[in-house]
């Protein structure tokens, strides 16, 4: 609004410079460029990243599988901080012996984390795994999918209109300082007969 209002008030303005004008076309261009291009562009890098995203959820809900593990017993220490390829969840809070069959039928025991508050042996858990019965991270679903695309458009949206506002500044820079060097040659101009009396007649 400031660009137009900018472009209005100079328009007939007898003390207008043509740099005035000049730098009020380029605000209102890059309101119009902000306003046109960065939902484009926002729109754009959502709907590629939603397509891929949810190409991996595909991928990963066929690909892991979720299984029933048996506590066989309680590993001491301190619980280690979840690998994010591999954490049962975000909440495990101890760390165990487990049993489990894998998808292709070999029984698999091993060391897991369980959200299990006080795991006892013969206590069941779900986990994750591959087809072989390697124990793999939750697939990632639907929704994180749809949310992690969405902040993505929202913030290549933001990143574009950044840019364009950068661009404008960065002109507008350029226009005022030659305005100053165009001021500091007149001034040199001037300089030498400035308070002379019968200056300019």
């Amino acid at each position: 609004m400031r660009a137009i209002s900018g472009l209005w008030r100079w328009r007939h303005n007898p003390l207008r410079r043509t740099t005035d004008l000049t730098e009020a076309w380029v605000a209102l261009a890059a309101l119009l460029l902000i306003m046109a291009a960065a939902p484009v562009i926002g729109s754009l890098v959502g709907t590629t990243t939603q397509d891929s995203l949810q190409r991996a959820v595909r991928v990963q809900m066929h690909s892991r599988h979720r299984v029933t593990a048996t506590v066989v017993s309680r590993l001491a220490g301190a619980v280690p901080e979840p690998d994010p390829d591999t954490a049962i969840t975000h909440g495990a809070r101890s760390r165990v012996i487990a049993d489990w069959a894998a998808p292709d039928g070999t029984l698999r025991q091993g060391a897991v984390l369980t959200n299990l508050k006080s795991p006892h042996r013969g206590d069941h858990f779900t986990i994750w795994t591959d087809g072989h019965g390697r124990i793999i991270g939750r697939p990632l679903d639907s929704t994180t999918a749809t949310t992690h695309a969405l902040l993505a458009g929202f913030g290549a949206a933001a990143l574009t209109a950044g840019l364009v506002e950068l661009g404008r500044r960065l002109i507008v820079w350029r226009m005022v300082r030659r305005r100053y060097a165009r001021w500091d040659q007149a001034w040199d101009r001037a300089g030498p007969d400035w308070g002379k009396a019968g200056t300019g007649s």
